[in-house]
């Protein structure tokens, strides 16, 4: 595959999204031209392996995948971040790069958030992304090593139909696992053996920026990275399931405006206009949720560093985010787009990770997570229509259908931010709704 319109096509034929986060569709950025095209191989979330096993089993194609999206962008030059206390992950890399390349790693701390991708664009290349902006606007393209991965297979005709995840915590065997797109949160916790606690709750998608999950039927997403099973009781599962209006009480009783949460905000140590600290400050003061002075809230980055910052373990995180949705329904734009200069004590602010282990009382959790082979069959898949940010695929099956693994049942709507979607198991087609297509094995 030669042409940069080749490679975009294919990428995007094969649906493939970003394997985590909100999930953009990754035709759409390899279409940006840039200097870099960066690899984010620093397993941010606490407990997350998916990306090291991928790296170590699977190195030629996620190599092979940086040299497509760096064809594709123009990319000069492709650098892997990788937290340098992997070496043999760092070593599998290097032995798959081949000379001419011009592909290199770049060896991260280990520190939370160092896969924040605007975190790791300064420290690769000491780039500072402006303010409510992108890594493209400094000649950069970030990619998850998952997508990469990805884009190999896609150049090879391979839809996206199968996701990597990790499910550790609170179940009999920890592991690294691909499963098919669709099946249910409980099929994976069997995988694993099973929960080993009564009423578990799930954090999908790790310990710091994972949504809690309570109902194990819903299905596996493009966007699904990791399940982090907890006890009910657990000081992370009840923070995390702690009502917004106990939250704000809480905060506006005691903050004592110590500013720990801003200094440790790692946007706000690369110059960004985020304050944690003077948002609780305002809501304390009354000053209405869509309020221009409450526009911070716009550039947080989700990450909850600032509640690990705390020292009266209150949730500014969670207060921020809160606000920064309020905000988008109201349909508010950021008015922030400095490009800004780092503080001079960023370095010094880092979390450790062994640390925030520690504090979010994950020690015991701390285990490696192997990818493991599953030989099991799935008879039963729901693929939901929105997998990702964008509009939802629309459905181009019905009823009664007979679909083959791969095969495209959903495409992108006419003019729309989106990417089609594929039948993730052979089978009939036995429902489609407004939200989901589900297909049973024969």
């Amino acid at each position: 595959m030669e042409k940069t319109a080749d490679i975009v096509e294919a990428v995007k034929r094969a649906g493939i999204t970003g394997a985590g986060g909100a999930g953009f569709p990754t035709h759409v950025k390899l279409q940006a031209q840039a200097e870099y095209l960066l690899a984010n191989g620093a397993e941010c979330e606490p407990l997350t392996h998916v990306d090291k096993q991928l790296m170590l089993h699977h190195a030629a194609e996620v190599v092979e995948g940086m040299r497509l999206g760096m064809q594709a962008t123009g990319a000069k030059q492709g650098i892997f971040g990788i937290k340098g206390k992997y070496k043999e992950v760092i070593a599998s890399i290097q032995s798959a790069i081949k000379p001419g390349d011009n592909i290199t790693v770049s060896e991260l701390g280990n520190f939370y958030p160092a896969g924040d991708e605007q975190v790791m664009v300064y420290d690769i290349l000491g780039r500072i992304v402006p303010e409510g902006g992108l890594p493209i606007n400094v000649g950069c393209v970030v990619q998850n090593i998952e997508t990469l991965y990805n884009i190999s297979a896609a150049a090879q005709g391979k839809p996206f139909t199968h996701k990597y995840l990790t499910v550790i915590g609170a179940v009999a065997k920890p592991m690294s696992v691909r499963v098919p797109i669709g099946i249910t949160i409980q099929e994976v916790l069997d995988l694993a053996g099973g929960v080993l606690t009564p009423d578990p709750v799930i954090l999908d998608g790790g310990a710091m920026m994972g949504a809690v999950v309570t109902d194990f039927s819903q299905p596996i997403t493009k966007r699904s990275k990791m399940l982090l099973v907890l006890p009910y009781d657990h000081q992370l599962s009840v923070k995390r399931r702690t009502p917004r209006v106990v939250i704000d009480n809480h905060a506006i009783a005691a903050c004592d405006q110590c500013y720990f949460c801003t200094d440790y905000c790692p946007r706000h140590a690369q110059g960004h206009a985020i304050e944690p600290h003077k948002l609780i400050l305002l809501l304390a003061s009354g000053v209405p949720l869509t309020d221009a002075q409450m526009a911070g809230a716009m550039l947080c980055c989700e990450c909850r560093t600032c509640n690990y910052a705390c020292p009266v373990h209150l949730a500014p995180g969670d207060i921020a985010l809160n606000i920064k949705r309020d905000l988008v329904k109201a349909g508010m734009k950021n008015p922030y787009h400095r490009q800004t200069e780092a503080s001079p004590y960023r370095d010094y602010r880092r979390v450790p990770m062994t640390r925030l282990i520690s504090r979010l009382g994950l020690v015991k959790y701390d285990v490696p997570a192997p990818l493991t082979a599953v030989s099991q069959t799935f008879t039963r898949v729901t693929l939901k229509l929105s997998q990702h940010i964008g509009a939802p695929a629309q459905p181009v099956v019905k009823v009664g259908d007979k679909v083959s693994l791969g095969d495209m049942i959903g495409k992108i709507p006419a003019g729309a931010l989106g990417v089609p979607l594929h039948a993730s198991i052979d089978g009939v087609v036995r429902e489609v709704t407004n939200e989901a297509i589900v297909i049973e094995a024969n």
